[in-house]
């Protein structure tokens, strides 16, 4: 019986504890830690991040929305449908600082001017949503993500006393504009999957807001940013450090980039339409490897567009050089005699690409740069066989 009184006594006072240290003291802060870009595609766009800090407990805790699983079950198949489960973890400021020196990547972090009724707020909202119950969300690569949260944390938490001042972009881009900044050198090949996956409907004008799917938004947003105290408005932002520096690696110029490789390509197949005209006759394996290649290219953009849950791959008009019904009609392209019909849907072919020229040239949407050469070699090939089936 003594046990067992023992026993619940310690669990009160262990569970009185764990409160007790959830209460912050009068020196704890709450930050916004801002990450620059990384090698690798994921992270080219840099990551936020939370940090609370309290001296006196000896706390130091990074809050981190940029967490995913590649172990997790169906992992894959939910990225490509678009169900890609992120998460609130949480680590060591420490160790977090580790890991993006190894990185070599500069980090910034924004002490923001709160009084410790909100530090506090912000800290119990935070470890609430950290719990395994409320750790997971829905990533949206625009409007759900590592930086997003940020800002949406602070609203929730504190409401209308923060204004988030969007003045200081005056800048006209849209979401593709934005995404090119940061992948335009240095991720050729990422910025070329990009704007072969995601559709026209990036190509509208982003809001001042909407900018805020970028780390280096949030940055300015909050230094824009005013909280209101006794009825003033003052900068939210208390203090801006840099605690880590990039040290800047010289960028070896590759030949093997998008636009060269599909120019080697493209001049290639022309080459071979050359000898084709030249010589009268028709070589199969080119035409059957044109129409396969650009009919499975657009079966997976209709896939994307139609079959997933990803926002940013609606009205993508890749489909009009990258055909979906070419997969089809790329195995009669081995006939000795080519059906009647071909010559007619090859012509409706040559249209849709004066049609994406158009669209193009009035910025419906923007296609990379890398698929002129390829737009270039699908209509001379596409008028060779329209002449050598008259």
């Amino acid at each position: 019986m003594r046990k067992k009184i023992h026993f619940i006594f310690i669990f009160i006072f262990s569970c009185f504890q764990l409160t007790a240290q959830q209460k912050l003291s009068s020196e704890a802060t709450v930050s916004v830690v801002t990450c620059g870009p990384g090698t690798d595609l994921y992270s080219a766009f840099g990551h936020s991040a939370f940090r609370v800090y309290d001296p006196l407990l000896k706390l130091d805790k990074i809050y981190n929305y940029g967490t995913f699983d590649f172990n997790k079950p169906n992992f894959y198949l939910n990225f490509a449908k678009g169900k890609l489960i992120y998460q609130l973890s949480t680590t060591r400021y420490g160790y977090f600082l580790q890991q993006f020196n190894y990185e070599n990547r500069w980090v910034k972090t924004q002490e923001l001017d709160l009084n410790e009724a909100d530090v506090q707020a912000v800290y119990d909202f935070l470890e609430n949503n950290a719990k395994p119950e409320n750790m997971s969300y829905q990533y949206d690569f625009f409007y759900d993500n590592c930086s997003t949260k940020i800002e949406e944390v602070i609203k929730t938490v504190l409401k209308d006393k923060v204004t988030f001042n969007n003045n200081h972009i005056t800048e006209k881009k849209s979401h593709r504009d934005l995404i090119a900044d940061y992948t335009a050198e240095e991720f050729k090949w990422g910025k070329f999957g990009i704007d072969l996956a995601l559709g026209s409907v990036i190509d509208r004008p982003a809001t001042a807001a909407e900018f805020k799917f970028l780390p280096d938004y949030i940055y300015l947003g909050f230094n824009n940013a005013t909280i209101n105290v006794d009825g003033k408005n003052i900068p939210l932002v208390k203090a801006d450090n840099t605690v880590l520096n990039e040290v800047k690696q010289p960028q070896p110029f590759s030949v093997f980039q998008p636009f060269i490789a599909f120019l080697l390509i493209s001049f290639f197949f022309i080459f071979k339409t050359y000898q084709d005209y030249t010589a009268k006759k028709r070589t199969k394996w080119v035409d059957f490897s044109l129409y396969f290649i650009t009919g499975t290219i657009g079966v997976v953009v209709l896939l994307l567009w139609f079959a997933t849950s990803h926002t940013a791959t609606y009205e993508n008009l890749n489909f009009l050089w990258a055909f979906a019904p070419n997969l089809v009609v790329s195995f009669f392209m081995f006939k000795e005699v080519l059906p009647k019909w071909l010559a007619n849907y090859t012509k409706l072919l040559l249209f849709l690409l004066v049609v994406q020229a158009v669209l193009w040239m009035l910025k419906i949407q923007v296609f990379n740069i890398s698929i002129i050469p390829i737009l270039v070699m699908l209509f001379i090939r596409y008028s060779f066989l329209i002449l050598k089936q008259k």
